[in-house]
């Protein structure tokens, strides 16, 4: 079911938003080699608590999950898609390109945020890859109108990526955006791919976490062991970047 929020929900979770996305660049300012992925989500958990708020995803279990979720942030790494685990073990390195996803409980309602950053120097293949997910978020936050559907903002999404000259990424099919704020994880599901005008209708009061991931190669991924971490399916590098939005009667407004 698709939750409408209320005034003072969109209040509480626009503030929400800005206390996410500053954490979240906190944390990007600490990604360089030789820092570990535990690092990361140690400091972000941190930062969270220091204000008074809650991690999101520590200890969550979403459906079908065996096991809650270690940590307070995912940290995934080259061809691993979303959802990594932190690790004392897994140290970046120069050349690295890591998605940092985070969510954040603050009075009750929750917000969604992820970016994908470069470790030092990286390719320029890897820096396209980034360039081109990231602008497609931004291509799916403005189809994202009152009056619109899902299906429209899949279109574009889809119709960016497609038309990107001489290159070829695999939209990821299998994850998607989704409805957040009295839950993480709320209706409607938002693929990256669609026809237009088709799905869910988009309705002023929705609030939606977008989050585009795109790979250097197949779209097909694989799920490992621990039942968190999806990695693409030929081993190569993928990047994924998610804003929590407001639909309104116009453009959406970006919470985070």
């Amino acid at each position: 079911m698709i939750i409408i929020k209320t005034k003072e929900e969109i209040e509480i979770l626009r503030e929400g938003g800005k206390r996410l996305a500053t954490i979240l660049y906190k944390v990007k300012e600490m990604v360089k080699p030789g820092v570990s992925t535990k690092d990361l989500d140690l400091y972000a958990e941190k930062l969270i608590r220091g204000i008074g708020d809650v991690p999101a995803f520590l200890n969550y279990r979403p459906a079908g999950a065996n096991t809650p979720f270690p940590a307070s942030l995912c940290v995934s790494v080259n061809e691993e898609v979303v959802h990594g685990i932190p690790s004392e073990e897994k140290i970046l390195k120069e050349g690295d390109i890591v998605s940092i996803d985070l969510g954040l409980k603050h009075r009750g309602l929750f917000t969604d945020m992820a970016i994908t950053v470069g470790v030092g120097a990286v390719s320029p293949a890897s820096q396209k890859l980034m360039d081109v997910t990231e602008k497609a978020l931004q291509v799916g936050i403005d189809a994202a109108m009152g009056g619109n559907t899902v299906g429209d903002i899949g279109h574009a999404v889809e119709s960016f990526v497609r038309g990107q000259k001489g290159l070829t990424y695999g939209i990821v099919e299998v994850l998607s955006g989704h409805g957040v704020g009295k839950a993480i994880h709320e209706d409607p599901y938002i693929p990256n791919f669609g026809k237009a005008g088709k799905g869910a209708k988009l309705v002023p009061g929705m609030v939606v976490a977008l989050e585009p991931m795109l790979n250097n190669g197949t779209k097909n991924v694989t799920l490992d062991e621990d039942g968190y971490t999806f990695r693409t399916a030929d081993g190569k590098k993928s990047a994924h970047f998610e804003k929590t939005i407001l639909i309104t009667e116009g453009e959406a407004e970006v919470f985070t």
